[in-house]
């Protein structure tokens, strides 16, 4: 037992020397996952802002003017107004504008009547940014008659007879912003992008500059040689981890409904995973180029595309989302998201944490078993 402890110590303490003196190391696994951080937190959002829609105002009438008049005051929509619809197409055609809001010549007579039409073009080419604008549009535009309605002779801020009131309400993002949403997955991408990428690059360079060699006419053993490499970058995927956090705090406000120590230790779990994984393509591949193509193809893609960090696997055909499944990053997403924004969710945090646990068990005993004291 002492001489199992004195050689990992020996091995360990070399491997934290050789992280810290390979400078493109530290740069992955530590500038890296800040670049990541100020990207898809200050540089990417899903959040529809300032989208330019050409108004069109063949009324010119005040009762019109009044119509579109949530619009212009909307944050989410910039119109443009325009006098005829040659000109609102043309911008549209050449995607200055991402719709049109066409105000007919009898609108104000028809708005009177209470069977008033505005027609509504979008640009369809991205079908999620249509939906919002188009939802966005036909909320302000809706105003229009509910405040004719009002003046019609139902009291201040009532509701048509007749109608139904709706109280909204959101859950989980009560600021309505994708920032909360894409943050916590950026956890994710760290662990992945430290755990894996990292780990199956510098084993894989190891294999090539025969450093392992060296070790195998060692009275080491293979056992030894693994944990020796996944200590140090486990503790870098801790400090990316904590890094996450404190942006999440600080620079996005995004709040955390659950407990810390159970998204500590959902992130150890992951990342004791994401290095296994790593460990074994290293051991598989033995080579840097094809090392680090099988991580990112394997590994960090999938983790971005296919585990619900951009778009919900309920949406994607059914093969596509089997897939997803059989990546463990899907069930860290999903268990991280909901530490964040929901809170503790028991029933959820046992089973996926326990799946991620067979995960790091099941690729512990891969990379032992491929890792082995021969060159063949």
């Amino acid at each position: 037992m002492n001489g199992f402890r004195s050689r990992l110590v020996s091995l360990t303490r070399k491997e934290f020397r050789q992280l810290l003196r390979d400078r493109s190391n530290l740069a992955i696994g530590i500038l890296l996952p800040m670049v990541l951080i100020l990207i898809f937190g200050y540089g990417m959002s899903l959040d529809v802002k300032n989208a330019p829609v050409a108004v069109v105002m063949e009324d010119a009438s005040p009762t019109a003017h009044e119509a579109i008049a949530g619009l212009q005051l909307s944050p989410t929509i910039a119109p443009i107004l325009l006098g005829s619809m040659h000109d609102a197409e043309a911008l549209m055609q050449e995607r200055k504008v991402d719709g049109i809001v066409r105000v007919p010549a009898d609108f104000s007579r028809a708005l009177a009547a209470g069977n008033a039409r505005v027609q509504l073009i979008v640009h369809g080419s991205d079908a999620g940014r249509a939906s919002i604008i188009k939802a966005y549009v036909s909320g302000a535009l809706a105003q229009a008659g509910v405040r004719q309605a009002d003046r019609n002779g139902n009291a201040a801020g009532a509701p048509p007879a007749g109608s139904v009131a709706i109280e909204q309400r959101m859950w989980f993002n009560a600021a309505n912003t994708s920032t909360w949403y894409l943050v916590p997955g950026l956890i994710v991408l760290i662990m992945t992008l430290v755990g894996a990428f990292l780990t199956a690059l510098v084993m894989a360079r190891e294999w090539e500059r025969g450093t392992l060699e060296a070790l195998f006419v060692t009275p080491v053993r293979p056992v030894e040689i693994l944990l020796a490499k996944i200590i140090p970058y486990f503790a870098v995927g801790m400090l990316g981890l904590t890094l996450c956090l404190l942006s999440a705090r600080y620079l996005f406000a995004v709040p955390m409904y659950g407990s810390l120590l159970v998204v500590v230790f959902s992130s150890m779990l992951y990342l004791i995973v994401a290095v296994s994984l790593g460990l074994v393509i290293s051991s598989v591949t033995r080579n840097q180029f094809l090392a680090s193509q099988v991580a990112l193809i394997a590994t960090f893609m999938p983790s971005m595309m296919l585990s619900g960090f951009l778009f919900d696997l309920r949406n994607v055909p059914t093969a596509v989302r089997v897939v997803g499944h059989l990546l463990p990053a899907t069930y860290f997403m999903d268990l991280i998201k909901t530490l964040f924004l929901a809170g503790d969710v028991w029933p959820l945090i046992w089973r996926n944490c326990a799946i991620l646990l067979a995960y790091a068990v099941g690729l512990l005993l891969v990379a032992r078993a491929v890792t082995r004291k021969s060159l063949d």
